[in-house]
């Protein structure tokens, strides 16, 4: 018995239903079977003399199929639709996963079921890892539990570990009197050849030689008000970085729990962007002049850059001045604690964000698990949970674990605690399991491959 999986473009043809089981021993056999099931669906993906259509695409747990691949027990078939030329089929999207127990390289169809196309850094943590869209060079931060960090590069992710070149830096020079614990974010920043990195101690590191080596921003470490910075329950991290499309000298960093800082001369000075955010941790008499603005994680919206989503601790808020003062956008969510947010790169107005109950209970509200997207800057508030289990699910989804392809419509992809990934092809309209019992996932990021 396979398990068919529809395009969201085909489902109304077959009771609004996107997984249907059909016996049958190749591809053409389960798909004809389909179409006897589901009579509305004849002419859509099989033509008239039964053959798979040409700008239809099949998948089989994951790999590009024949309509005479044979298929083995529970066997997961993916209808895509392809686009003239080749390009849907040809590429691939990638996820690259970030876990407690090394870097998972994924690859398949946009939404669906992924297939591990290698593991490496075996063991290790992976704080993060990031493909470079300006030169599809990947960069993967890894924590050694006796070695500590260091941050790894390659053209080829699914490399063996011994071909990838370990970068120098990020590190302290030793008159700053510092030590890298943690390689949290890397970056593309928008000048050719140049990266960001966001370290602990809250720290940010510029590359100007795409990554080889890292230079310490003093301005930012030199902040007068730094002995008085805290960290939140990950330590004191720099976990974000928003560099505005068109305007390199102009950048907005978060951290926990220390807040946003901004800057417009290449990091030259900075200035705390923190009007208008709420620490409700903190007692109310000391809010005036605490600087405890714990950051859970902050977006730029890249065809608006003065309009800025963050996911507070205990709170999600919108700016519309390039971070200098914010609005509380919550009002909708059933909670107001979290860790990620992303942004439509498309649309200035859509953000998601994925809530859990609160700092003393931080998984998903009522064993539910479901994205909620905005699609008017915060104003209202919709829950997308088809295809997400929604009973008995008490996940957590981490800061960098939640992340988009970019593409239109935009992919949707994040990881779990539970080491479960779900991905959406749809703008998050439908989920599906993209992968299973991976370790922990600490950061997740999707591109197309070839693109």
């Amino acid at each position: 018995m396979a398990k068919i999986q529809l395009p969201s473009s085909l489902m109304h043809l077959a009771g609004d239903r996107r997984e249907i089981d059909v016996p049958g021993g190749t591809v053409l056999e389960v798909l004809r079977g389909l179409v006897a099931e589901s009579p509305s669906l004849s002419g859509w993906v099989l033509d008239e003399r039964g053959a798979l259509r040409p700008h239809v695409a099949v998948f089989v747990d994951g790999a590009q199929a024949a309509g005479d691949q044979p298929l083995g027990p529970a066997a997961l078939v993916q209808v895509v639709p392809a686009i003239s030329g080749g390009s849907e089929t040809d590429r691939e999207i990638e996820v690259l996963a970030g876990t407690r127990k090394g870097l998972f390289v994924l690859r398949g169809p946009r939404g669906g079921r992924l297939r591990l196309a290698a593991r490496v850094f075996a063991g290790q943590p992976v704080e993060y890892a990031v493909r470079d869209p300006r030169t599809g060079r990947v960069f993967a931060a890894v924590t050694h539990g006796q070695y500590g960090p260091h941050l790894f590069t390659a053209d080829d992710p699914t490399a063996p570990e011994e071909a990838w070149e370990r970068n120098a830096g990020p590190a302290f020079p030793a008159e700053a009197d510092g030590a890298v614990e943690r390689i949290w974010v890397v970056e593309p920043g928008i000048e050719e050849g140049v990266l960001w990195a966001g370290v602990a101690p809250a720290a940010l590191f510029r590359s100007a030689d795409g990554g080889r080596t890292w230079e310490l921003n003093r301005a930012l470490w030199d902040e007068p008000s730094r002995p008085g910075w805290q960290g939140g329950f990950g330590g004191l991290c720099l976990h974000s970085i928003c560099p505005w499309p068109g305007e390199p000298e102009r950048l907005a960093v978060g951290t926990s729990s220390a807040g946003v800082w901004l800057t417009d001369d290449s990091g030259r000075s900075w200035r705390r962007g923190v009007r208008g955010l709420v620490p409700r941790y903190v007692p109310e008499e000391a809010r005036p002049t605490t600087t405890m603005f714990c950051i859970h994680s902050l977006r730029r919206a890249p065809l608006e850059p003065s309009t800025l989503y963050m996911q507070f601790h205990g709170g999600v808020y919108r700016s519309d001045d390039a971070g200098e003062s914010w609005i509380d956008i919550a009002p909708g969510l059933p909670a107001d604690f979290g860790f990620p947010v992303a942004i439509d790169p498309h649309d200035p107005a859509r953000a998601f964000v994925i809530p859990l109950v609160a700092d003393y209970d931080r998984v998903t509200p009522d064993g539910r698990l479901r994205v909620y997207e905005t699609r008017d800057r915060g104003a209202s508030w919709r829950a997308l949970g088809e295809g997400l289990p929604q009973n008995g699910s008490y996940l957590t989804i981490l800061r960098q674990a939640f992340g988009h392809d970019g593409e239109s419509p935009l992919g949707l992809y994040f990881g779990a605690e539970s080491g479960e990934l779900f991905a959406s092809g749809d703008g998050g309209e439908t989920w599906a399991p993209a992968a299973e019992r991976l370790p922990p996932i600490l950061s997740v990021r999707a591109s197309r491959l070839g693109a």
